[in-house]
């Protein structure tokens, strides 16, 4: 067991490396993805002001931009396996040693670093320029790593399951958008009709929206409920792209 244990993670190690690399051989996207929510802070966060406030206002501003654009981000884990599949590499790996946990951390974990310094930018700014107050770091933190642990979870499902990257793009874009919007992030959930606050806890991003501003307010009971089910959804959708790499998911792909 040692043995094998040492051998997955030579293994793991090896795939994380690869494609770290393979993400920074192509910033571009990395940093528009760092530039762009801070343009967006920027626009925004007069409007929350006026209607809410200075510290409502900017936390509104920052955390829904944080929410919305790492939804947006989350692609890039299921663009990465979908590549693999289109190419039929990823049909070649699963023929070594190699087990679908170890590809999933290979791709996930390089993508869960760059998502993880996206927020901590987008917060960074938050707090030292705009002075949004933080009633509890550690709690923020604990909800940043949930919330990305989730997100990275709905990104490799898509990516076993999408068949092009049509439908990878449709995926991400519009089930973005929907849970960021579900989620309360743009939009302050108060504002919008009951049938929407109803169905409102069945979205991820309900759940990262809620931490996040939990964390913000000092309160541990909230935050650490919101990630509890942050967690669960990670769990899942993990799992759900576990077994389709295990089963070949990748075998309908098309370019």
């Amino acid at each position: 067991m040692p043995r094998e244990s040492a051998g997955s993670a030579l293994r793991t190690t090896a795939l994380v490396r690869h494609n770290a690399l393979l993400l920074l051989r192509e910033p571009g996207p990395l940093l528009s993805r760092m530039i762009l929510p801070l343009v967006f802070i920027a626009i925004l966060r007069p409007l929350y002001v006026s209607a809410q406030g200075d510290r409502a206002g900017t936390s509104q501003a920052v955390m829904g931009t944080l929410v919305t654009f790492s939804l947006l981000a989350m692609g890039t884990v299921g663009a990465s396996l979908l590549t693999e599949r289109l190419w039929h590499t990823w049909d070649r790996l699963r023929t070594t040693p190699t087990r679908p946990a170890e590809l999933l951390l290979g791709k996930g974990l390089p993508v869960m670093a760059a998502m993880l310094t996206q927020q901590a930018a987008i917060l960074a700014f938050g707090i030292l320029v705009l002075r949004m107050p933080v009633a509890d770091p550690p709690l923020l933190v604990l909800a940043v790593l949930s919330w990305t642990a989730a997100l990275l979870g709905m990104g490799a499902a898509l990516g076993v399951i999408a068949r092009s990257f049509g439908e990878l793009s449709a995926g991400y874009d519009i089930g973005g958008m929907l849970l960021s919007s579900l989620g309360g992030a743009l939009v302050p959930l108060a504002s919008m009709p009951a049938w929407i606050r109803a169905i409102a806890p069945a979205s991820p991003g309900y759940w990262g929206v809620s931490a996040l501003r939990a964390a913000l307010h000092g309160s541990a009971a909230d935050t650490l409920r919101a990630c509890a089910l942050l967690a669960a959804f990670a769990v899942a959708f993990g799992a759900l792209a576990a077994y389709r790499a295990g089963r070949g998911g990748g075998r309908s792909a098309k370019l």
